[in-house]
């Protein structure tokens, strides 16, 4: 269940805050195939699960932009803000993928609330998060997310 923190001061004294973990999630083909439809990436390491079993990793896997975009989802889960006037995905300041997602294997979020500025009309925040891969050494991504919160 998300955090709720209404309007742009409760927001601000969150800097420094853990927001926790989100649920699993499991990568199924069907999102894999629909996301390459979406993008127009059929790589065969995604969408030809015979020859991608055969392939580096023994399983299809999921597109690093897909385990990105789940980054919005997940977030959801862990924080909600009320009382603004407008919510923007600013950007990203970095992302990595150290391991690939493989169908069938389940992903959630863990995030920081890493730094909260002001910015003309709002504030800025600066996510730290982390996609964790059930039962793997390393995560599938790692990223700071930045967004933007207007009252």
């Amino acid at each position: 269940m998300a955090l709720t923190v209404n309007g742009l001061d409760e927001l601000k004294a969150l800097a420094g805050a853990d927001l926790g973990t989100s649920s699993w999630l499991e990568i199924t083909q069907d999102r894999v195939d629909l996301f390459a439809d979406a993008t127009d990436d059929h790589q065969w390491i995604h969408t030809d699960p015979e020859r991608a079993a055969a392939g580096p990793f023994g399983a299809p896997i999921a597109h690093g932009y897909l385990t990105l975009s789940l980054f919005i989802p997940f977030f959801t889960e862990l924080l909600e803000v009320e009382g603004v006037a407008t919510k923007i995905n600013y950007g990203l300041d970095k992302v990595r993928f150290p391991a690939p997602v493989t169908v069938g294997s389940r992903v959630r979020l863990s995030a920081r609330l890493a730094e909260v500025e002001e910015v003309p009309g709002g504030l800025q925040i600066t996510v730290d998060g982390t996609v964790e891969i059930d039962g793997a050494p390393k995560p599938a991504a790692v990223l700071r997310s930045v967004s933007r919160f207007y009252a």
